[in-house]
């Protein structure tokens, strides 16, 4: 998990490892939560696939920091 502040709000980027598969590379479920003042404001769902575990984090930050801008 990956998290920053921004606008007053926290934000984490979250990665979850998908089932593995010997025949398959590791793969992460990137999903994105704000709170504010310890409260949960918003969560994303996930948001994609990627191939690292910081691809998914930062994507849930990204999608993160566009909430706040479209609603803070």
């Amino acid at each position: 998990m990956e998290s920053e502040s921004y606008r007053d709000y926290n934000m984490r980027g979250h990665a979850i490892l998908q089932q593995k598969d010997i025949l398959r590379p590791e793969r992460y479920a990137g999903s994105g939560t704000i709170t504010r003042s310890g409260k949960l404001i918003e969560a994303s769902g996930v948001l994609g696939h990627f191939d690292s575990e910081e691809d998914a984090q930062h994507a849930g930050l990204d999608w993160a920091r566009a909430w706040v801008d479209a609603h803070g």
